[in-house]
């Protein structure tokens, strides 16, 4: 498998896995929980040509459509399932969340979704895979046995500063009667902070986002000091004047603590889509000429 460049000052976290010539990505946190199966696609494996290569999972991006049925279909055996027992988001970079049944199978790959503008996923439903899309933005896996309940959200900047990660924990509260301290979660595959350069205009949203949230510098310097994420700044200065670093896995992990996840149930990813734009889809480094991954969760009986 292809050598992958991981975050500097964070503990290795990510395990690559192969399948064929199917590679993914895991997290030991959540394949520690019994009868659970997830994954991220690599861009290995797959079918698809030319800037979709190989492993492309978009339909919208101009890739063969026979292309990326095949690349699901390869995708679904790697984990153990097939593409009718799989669901889709249909992403806008919103909070719009969807609780999703067994009868959705197939929905944004076999058969129209009858849905728009949901990007979070949530289900009790056994054997029922969740999917959502990436090349960048941040994947949030949400685990809570005692209830048996999955879901799945895309986060982008604008899904994060709104607190996506909130309202999904909300969600499951609502649907399963899921507690806090009953979920275990993972920030997962997407652009790093020495990658992302932003705004003002974006820098002023989480600045704002972050003063919303009851003794948020605490809980960043407590990190820090606990050694269970390296930097205690969600922003920082950037390379000229109006430009700053955004570390979305930092701010995504400060949503995640608020909402009442303990640090414990929660992994965040040591590997950047930006830095690793071989091996994974990401829209900054190829300037949007690009396929996507996808994020993949799903339990079993």
């Amino acid at each position: 498998m292809e050598q992958i460049i991981r975050a500097a000052g964070r503990e290795s976290v990510i395990r690559q896995q192969k399948a064929g010539e199917v590679e993914y990505l895991t997290f030991p946190l959540l394949s520690a929980q019994q009868g659970i199966t997830h994954g991220f696609s690599t861009r290995k494996g797959g079918v698809s040509r030319d800037i979709y290569a190989s492993m492309n999972l978009s339909f919208t991006r101009g890739d063969e459509e026979q292309s990326v049925q095949e690349n699901f279909r390869r995708m679904a055996a790697a984990l153990g399932t097939d593409v009718q027992h799989m669901v889709c988001t249909f992403q806008t970079h919103t909070t719009n969340i969807r609780r999703v049944y067994a009868t959705d199978g197939g929905r944004g790959i076999v058969r129209e979704r009858g849905y728009t503008d949901v990007d979070g996923l949530v289900t009790g439903d056994k054997e029922l895979c969740l999917v959502c899309f990436f090349a960048d933005c941040v994947p949030l896996y949400f685990v809570d046995r005692a209830h048996g309940a999955i879901g799945l959200a895309h986060s982008g900047w604008r899904g994060t500063v709104a607190g996506m990660g909130r309202y999904m924990v909300e969600r499951m509260g609502q649907e399963f009667g899921t507690r806090p301290q009953d979920l275990v979660a993972a920030v997962g595959p997407s652009i790093c902070r020495d990658c992302y350069e932003v705004s003002e205009e974006v820098a002023e949203q989480f600045r704002q986002m972050e003063a919303s949230i009851p003794d948020s510098r605490k809980m960043l310097r407590e990190l820090a000091a606990r050694k269970a994420y390296p930097r205690e700044q969600i922003l920082s200065p950037g390379k000229e004047a109006g430009k700053y670093q955004l570390d979305l896995w930092l701010a995504n992990l400060l949503i995640l603590l608020a909402a009442g996840i303990s640090v414990s149930r929660i992994q965040v990813t040591d590997v950047c889509t930006c830095c690793n734009s071989g091996y994974l889809f990401s829209h900054r480094a190829t300037q949007g000429k690009r396929g996507n991954l996808a994020a993949f969760l799903m339990m079993r009986d």
